[in-house]
């Protein structure tokens, strides 16, 4: 079966780092599209950034140049790596896996296609 579980969420101080992580099995993720996104309490949940199989990526405005998703092929994980964090970014972190696509695209954040979800992982960015 196809799974995802995301790890590597916690509590940090503003300005701080955290890396999260997303093990796929049951499918090989080195063709598909594979997103993080995030959701606040009260709020929507928001498309973060986007990972393609040639790893051209995509990022919200709200976290470009501090976060980077990369991907390792050979351990099957894509990561998000998380700087400069704000209070803004707390949320439950989502990664998700769009089987019909190689290639993220402009919409990526609100797309149907993402079927496959991890179980979340919570970040809290407090002082």
């Amino acid at each position: 079966q196809v799974q995802l579980v995301e790890s590597g969420g916690g509590l940090v101080q503003p300005g701080g780092s955290l890396r999260l992580s997303c093990a796929a099995s049951g499918f090989t993720p080195d063709y598909y599209a594979i997103g993080w996104f995030r959701q606040a309490p009260g709020k929507e949940r928001e498309g973060v950034s986007c990972i393609s199989n040639d790893r051209s990526t995509i990022y919200a405005d709200s976290v470009k140049g501090r976060f980077t998703i990369s991907r390792d092929n050979a351990k099957s994980t894509v990561y998000l790596q998380m700087n400069s964090l704000k209070p803004e970014d707390t949320a439950v972190y989502y990664c998700a896996a769009d089987l019909s696509r190689s290639r993220c695209y402009a919409g990526y954040d609100n797309s149907p296609s993402f079927k496959n979800w991890g179980q979340g992982t919570q970040v809290n960015v407090s002082s």
